[in-house]
């Protein structure tokens, strides 16, 4: 592409395969941005003509332009942290973990916390979770907790379960478990969902370590065409730090995206006392919805199931939360204006969930609430028949169709995998689907997502349950216009349109004409964000 530089400072895209996602106007050559927003949408003679003077003009030759892309569930300062973490992904043994470890032991200083993302015992040789014990082998002088890739698991050894307080006498909190060894009863180093969060509580950064890693990790997200994220909290301590983070990014200039920021429940009450809801801030900074994690996860087999994994037929998985719990909470947000975006992943957790937003619903109707399920990874017909009545957004995942797929026969059987990521099946009834990456547990890439769902291949001789696949143009709108409707501003942004925010992704190739299986090799060659390029390949 070439840059010209005119008089004026508005911006001019022309000569490309602009891809609007307007019904009316589907396609275009060119589009015009004045003071962050489109001004006009149609051929490269109509903007050559309308602007004049001084325009800074994108010359696409050819290029293909989709609205920017909106990543609808990612742990972005999760994901920031976690590019200082010991990567652990691909690990194939616990002594693979143990010499990573080892040498990263010996690059921190005594005493130092060293903290490693992205171990899956599924394919550990092994063939168990790894224990206090072995990480006390590599690194017995540092306190340690290493994450499992779904997030709910984590290990710890010895020095960190000193520090957090867990010993022989810790009892489990009501939705986590503390796993102790069934002979001496001390605690095993594993801790699942809420347990996990006790030792992450334990590690404390400075500001502007916060500020730092939310930096990096927006500059990697608009490298990858995003320009939206509806922002999730990890941890209660950290939602204090990541809001500060993103205030002071925003406060100097540095914030290159639009932040939808998810508040866990736990701070419910704060927000209500300031008066906050859902909406509150402005296009680039703004308060989203009430987050609640109702489950755990399919991978550490912690996801509330109806009926026990086929794997482990006396697991049915954990709810966090008792129903009578959830449902103030529920009623709470909703009757202030607060959307809900409940983690729902087993098809228990989507029923209580369900169930909840049905009686707070009866008793204070309101039309347009777009209260959402985040992953809605297990469903029935009847759940979502119920999803389609009471008007609810499936915030969804597609990366976890290839990730979870090559085991998901095993964990819940062939009946009920043909419900799993039922996304073709949810849109023929109508619902809403929002999707995001759940970075970082999955890869932040929105081409990769929209190929996932759009192939739903596991690997070159195995697709999962493919029909269940969607068409590309239905997986764009899931990243662009449906992420809008699900924060509230698809009449501000998600397509290309005169008057929304001019946020656009400049791609390598068309989406809709490359074969599907390429669709996560098209590059991003430019990302803008209210008329400013703030990401260029070149």
């Amino acid at each position: 592409m070439n840059l010209e530089n005119f008089e004026q400072a508005d911006l001019c895209l022309v000569n490309g395969n602009i891809i609007t996602l307007d019904p009316d106007k589907p396609r275009a050559e060119a589009v015009a941005i004045r003071d962050g927003k489109i001004i006009s949408v149609g051929t490269s003679e109509e903007m050559k003509s309308l602007l004049g003077g001084k325009v800074k003009i994108v010359y696409l030759e050819g290029k293909t332009v989709l609205p920017g892309f909106t990543d609808c569930h990612i742990h972005l300062l999760g994901f920031g942290a976690k590019l200082n973490m010991l990567d652990l992904t691909g690990v194939k043994s616990i002594e693979e973990i143990k010499e990573k470890l080892r040498k990263e032991s010996q690059r921190k200083s005594k005493g130092a916390w060293i903290m490693g993302h992205g171990w899956d015992d599924s394919i550990l040789a092994e063939k168990r979770l790894p224990t206090r014990w072995d990480l006390d082998q590599a690194a017995p002088d540092n306190p340690v907790i290493l994450v499992r890739i779904c997030g709910h698991i984590s290990c710890a050894n010895s020095k960190a379960l000193e520090l957090a307080k867990i010993t022989a006498e810790t009892e489990s909190h009501l939705g986590g478990k503390i796993d102790k060894d069934p002979r001496t009863n001390e605690p095993t180093g594993i801790m699942r969902e809420a347990e996990s969060f006790m030792i992450l509580n334990s590690v404390t950064l400075e500001d502007e370590d916060y500020v730092s890693a939310l930096k990096l990790a927006c500059e990697k997200a608009v490298a990858k065409g995003i320009t939206s994220v509806h922002c999730m909290p990890l941890l209660d301590q950290d939602q204090y730090f990541q809001g500060k983070a993103f205030q002071t990014l925003l406060m100097r200039g540095e914030l290159p995206l639009r932040v939808y920021l998810q508040i866990p429940e736990s701070c419910l009450s704060s927000v209500l006392n300031l008066g906050f809801y859902t909406g509150f801030g402005n296009h680039k900074l703004k308060i989203g919805a009430i987050k609640i994690i109702l489950d755990g996860s399919l991978g550490g087999r912690t996801a509330a199931m109806l009926e026990p994994f086929s794997d482990d037929p006396e697991n049915r998985g954990i709810v966090i939360y008792n129903e009578k719990v959830l449902r103030n909470i529920v009623k709470t947000a909703h009757s202030v204006g607060f959307q809900l975006a409940i983690h729902c992943i087993g098809d228990r957790a989507v029923t209580v969930a369900l169930e909840a937003l049905e009686e707070v619903l009866r008793e204070k109707p309101k039309k347009d609430h777009r209260h959402r399920i985040e992953h809605a990874s297990v469903l029935n017909e009847d759940l979502i028949q119920r999803m389609k009545r009471l008007g609810v957004v499936a915030s969804v995942q597609p990366p976890f169709i290839v990730s979870d797929g090559r085991w998901m026969l095993d964990r819940v059987g062939k009946d009920r995998a043909k419900y799993v990521y039922p996304f073709r099946r949810l849109l023929e009834e109508g619902i809403i689907l929002a999707a995001g990456s759940d970075c970082p547990v999955e890869l932040m890439d929105p081409l990769l997502g929209i190929q996932a769902a759009v192939l739903r291949q596991v690997t070159s001789d195995y697709t999962f349950i493919p029909e269940q696949r969607v068409s590309v143009e239905q997986a764009i709108r899931m990243y662009t216009l449906d992420a809008a409707y699900a924060s509230f501003e698809e009449k501000i942004k998600g397509s290309i349109e005169t008057g929304k925010l001019a946020d656009l992704v400049v791609l390598s190739d068309d989406p809709l004409e490359v074969p599907a299986d390429k669709i996560s090799e098209i590059e991003v060659e430019m990302t803008i964000v209210g008329g400013e390029i703030v990401y260029s390949k070149k």
